[in-house]
């Protein structure tokens, strides 16, 4: 029986569910008494009812509770309450080894990497007696860190039904989920010849399954497979290996390395892991690389005694050049060098409002923000590369102190995410966070990032935000950056009502004593360099001024250092390292205009027809039901400030709605097309008539993140809030109800024309998906309509058509009439590439009274600055520079 969250087991209170499975259900839970985190794992009834398994079982967890080893997951309990038998083990955060390889083969050194950690995990294992059994990608987990975890050691032998029957039938996998044909493939692929043909097996059986990981992890495709079990297993017994998609020129001994460890009779396979081990260490200290040693060795053979002669050429040039080096006066200065990074014709800078580059802390490499995702260029390559699964839309891209990993905004469920540079999937670290004012990751291990209350500080490996810096006077806190000392915060503060980043103060405040000091007045986005220097942004131009970090003050005037730099509305596009080297994104490209809009409307074949508004800083069109107007919200150029603006399609005239200083987003109209209600953050829901006259009405007050999206023709608004969804009914007492409150995070809700039925997209599954309920008895129903991915489900005023935001293309459903909900499988219309991003807010697109056409958002010529190309300018060795522009003595 499912537990629901609350459900305590002796000291572990259950706070969710993780996965379920043919070996039990897996919670996640809080250990009470220690405070920590754990992951809590039933076992089937099957199991628990028959004492002969479970003392069996039992016998094998106290094994496993004895292997305290970095790279398994440790038992810490195994207990039973109110019936309910279970084990409590160490919570591993990360993906499967099985969830990475989805995106394909990994690196040869990565996969060596991990592959080491497995087998001294196996090691380890194998010196207590426990055999795995079970060795596959499923069960291999990678941390955030790069940490590799192996799971469900031994588990194997426990489900079996008598520990002398070794059959294939008594698999785990295969006796108890028979009919889950992945995961029964998937197992099935994985097992020894003696496993597959129901002979004993040992640890000689781990052996080849580490073999057959290795393989995967350097291919990206399995050894065996087949449409069936039976396939797979013949496969398995009578094929070998196809060794021509390993890696060309890949080191010969992991060649050799993964023949031993499959090969198909056990006494000719590597007896020992530990053997494994060793190869595989040998292999990655070979100092001709992973790659290249085959070919090295092939194009130059070397005899002992030539090696040797050359030895000593090499120790006698480098004493030489010893000498040379003691005899020089004075060390030679590294050479100032520029060069421009010019990126392909088709990538595009996206959410330029924010920092879209990021420079890694050794100078070594930098990052990009484009819409196809972020792309990573290291200094020692001449293309960018894109980082995998960063493709959702994005803002703020920042560098951890290692340099190892990236951090960002993603939009979709308000979340800050790391991704390893090395591989692997974005991972949570906090979420219900609004668009960040700047961001930084400190040598401590903390993240500092803005908010409209002021500036947080969140650890990177997640927990809850602390507000540490509170916004004071309705003013604006940017690019929090913590200084060496660890207990002053650099960062540009502005006034809300009315200014521009160009007026904003650059100053330094004490976290201990709460004491600000204002070092600069009149620039923003300032970042400390060690050399004793303060380097910030003004207009298109970097200046730089002496600043002593001890005693938090400025001396001497500002040098101009760098002019024609991009900015967005808020940021300065450009970083610095620590070892001199600088960055920045040149404004040729238009980038400091970009985030200007139109809104052509585009038909079902792609075709675009201009709606004759000029273009502007606008987004969330919202057309009225009527269909005579669309009402959208513009933001000013210091983005301090938006508002709500109605456009009239027959009149081709320009409304302000609303002139009260704040962001205001997020129209909506009434369904008799008279008013529109719009969010103001920070203030709550408001509606006003969509002929400016009157004054605004209240309808909510504040409430944090209240977003509105729908007002339906009962006359209730629906709104968002923290990732729920809530209703505001404009009758009686206008108080408030949940609508949907779940787990998850559920945002952009549109409810049918005819009332009967309310769309939104949800992540619940990993990845935003559309969904449809019944409404307003929502848990009477829930049917998933897209594929494969949706954001921004909206309706046709039929209602009889479902649009969303697919992953590449805009797509429709069609929806059936009857009395429950009916879909057909949504088709693609056009591509969306160019068009607007879909995020929480705002809405990117609205659909025409006729529901042949759809009003999309789309960057302006002006902001793609008219084709030109995206550079990005480096100087490396800068400081020298800085130092002789600006002396700090």
């Amino acid at each position: 029986m499912a537990l629901s969250s609350g459900t305590r087991l002796g000291a572990y209170e259950i706070t969710g569910l993780i996965g379920a499975g043919g070996m039990g259900e897996v919670y996640r839970a809080t250990d009470t008494t220690l405070g920590r985190d754990v992951a809590i794992k039933t076992l089937p009834s099957a199991l628990s009812a028959d004492p002969e398994r479970l003392a069996r079982f039992e016998r094998e967890a106290k094994l496993l509770a004895a292997l305290n080893h970095a790279h398994i997951a440790s038992v810490y309990t195994l207990d039973e309450r109110d019936g309910t038998r279970y084990l409590a083990m160490e919570l591993v955060e990360g993906e499967t080894l099985e969830q990475r390889l989805k995106s394909g083969a990994l690196p040869v050194e990565v996969a060596l990497r991990y592959a080491l950690q497995i087998a001294e995990a196996l090691e380890a294992a194998h010196g207590k007696g426990v055999v795995h059994r079970d060795l596959k990608p499923a069960n291999i987990m990678v941390t955030p860190d790069d940490v590799v975890k192996v799971l469900d050691f031994g588990l194997a032998k426990a489900f079996a039904d008598d520990p002398s029957e070794s059959s294939v039938a008594h698999s785990p996998a295969l006796s108890l989920a028979m009919t889950q044909a992945g995961l029964v493939l998937g197992t099935a692929g994985y097992m020894s010849p003696e496993q597959a043909s129901g002979q004993a097996a040992d640890q000689r059986a781990d052996v080849w399954a580490f073999g057959v990981v290795l393989y995967e992890m350097l291919t990206g495709l399995p050894v065996f497979s087949g449409e069936s079990v039976p396939h797979v297993l013949a496969d398995v017994l009578k094929s070998e290996p196809d060794w021509s998609r390993l890696p060309k020129n890949l080191h010969p001994s992991v060649r050799r390395l993964l023949e031993h460890c499959l090969r198909k009779k056990p006494r000719t396979r590597y007896h020992s892991i530990a053997d494994v081990r060793v190869d595989i260490e040998d292999a990655l200290d070979d100092p001709l690389g992973l790659m290249q040693a085959a070919a090295v060795r092939a194009a130059v053979p070397v005899r002992p005694m030539s090696l040797r002669l050359a030895i000593a050429g090499v120790v006698g040039a480098a004493a030489a050049s010893l000498v040379a080096w003691a005899l020089r006066s004075e060390p030679e200065r590294a050479p100032i060098t520029r060069f421009v990074y010019t990126a392909p014709e088709d990538q595009t800078l996206r959410r330029t409002g924010r920092p879209v580059i990021a420079l890694s802390p050794d100078g070594r490499r930098f990052v990009y923000n484009t819409t196809e995702g972020l792309y990573l260029r290291s200094m020692d390559e001449i293309e960018a590369r894109p980082i995998p699964r960063t493709e959702e839309d994005l803002s703020n891209p920042f560098f951890s102190a290692d340099g190892q990993s990236i951090a960002y905004y993603a939009f979709a469920g308000g979340q800050l995410k790391r991704v390893a540079l090395s591989g692997g999937a974005p991972i949570s670290i906090t979420d219900g966070v609004d668009n960040p004012l700047g961001a930084s990751w400190g040598s401590d291990g903390t993240i500092l990032y803005g908010q409209a209350e002021g500036i947080y500080r969140v650890r990177a490996d997640g927990g809850t935000p602390e507000l540490i810096v509170p916004a004071e006077n309705s003013e604006l806190l940017y690019g929090p950056e913590l200084m060496a000392d660890g207990d002053s915060v650099l960062f540009s503060a502005l006034s809300a009502i009315g200014g521009t980043w160009d007026e904003a103060q650059v100053v330094v405040q004490s976290l201990s004593s709460g004491e600000r000091t204002v070092l600069v007045s009149g620039g923003h986005d300032a970042h400390y360099v060690p050399t004793g220097h303060l380097v910030y942004a003004l207009g298109d131009g970097l200046f730089a001024v002496a600043f002593d970090a001890a005693t938090r003050s400025v001396s001497g005037g500002a040098v101009s250092l760098v002019q024609g730099l991009a900015r967005g509305q808020s940021a300065a596009h450009y970083g610095i390292a620590d070892d001199g080297t600088l960055v920045y994104v040149v404004d040729a490209a238009g980038v400091t205009a970009a985030g200007t809009n139109i809104f052509p409307w585009v038909g079902r074949d792609g075709e675009e027809e201009s709606l004759g508004l000029e273009a502007c800083n606008c987004a969330s069109p919202s057309v009225s039901p009527d269909g005579t107007r669309v009402a959208f919200h513009e933001a000013n150029a210091g983005i301090t400030q938006s508002d709500i603006w109605v456009w009239s399609f027959t009149q081709h005239t320009k409304t302000r709605l609303t002139f009260e200083m704040g962001l205001d987003v997020g129209p909506a109209w009434s369904p008799d097309s008279k008013r529109v209600a719009y969010s103001s953050i920070g203030q709550g829901i408001f509606a006003r008539l969509a002929d400016g006259t009157g004054m605004p009405e209240l309808l909510l007050s504040s409430r944090d993140g209240a977003v509105v999206w729908d007002w339906t023709a009962d006359d209730e608004l629906i709104f968002t809030e923290n990732g729920d969804i809530a209703v505001l009914s404009l009758a009686g007492d206008r108080e408030p109800r949940p609508l949907m409150t779940t787990n998850f995070n559920e945002y952009r809700p549109a409810v049918s024309p005819d009332g009967r039925w309310i769309a939104y997209e949800s992540d619940e599954s990993g990845q935003l998906e559309i969904y449809v309920r019944p409404f307003p008895d929502v848990d009477t129903g829930k049917w998933l309509v897209s594929l494969g991915g949706g954001q921004e489900p909206d309706w046709s005023p039929d209602g009889r058509t479902l649009f969303y935001f697919g992953p590449t293309s805009m797509m429709e459903a069609a929806v059936g009439d009857g009395p429950t909900f009916t879909s057909d499988t949504p088709k693609p219309i056009f591509d969306h590439s160019q068009y607007g991003t879909p995020g929480v807010p705002p809405r990117a697109y609205a659909v025409s009274p006729d529901g042949q056409r759809l009003l999309m958002e789309k960057a302006s010529a002006a902001a793609d600055g008219n084709g030109a190309a995206l550079q990005i300018i480096v100087v490396q060795n800068w400081l020298e520079e800085l130092q002789r522009r600006v002396p700090t003595e």
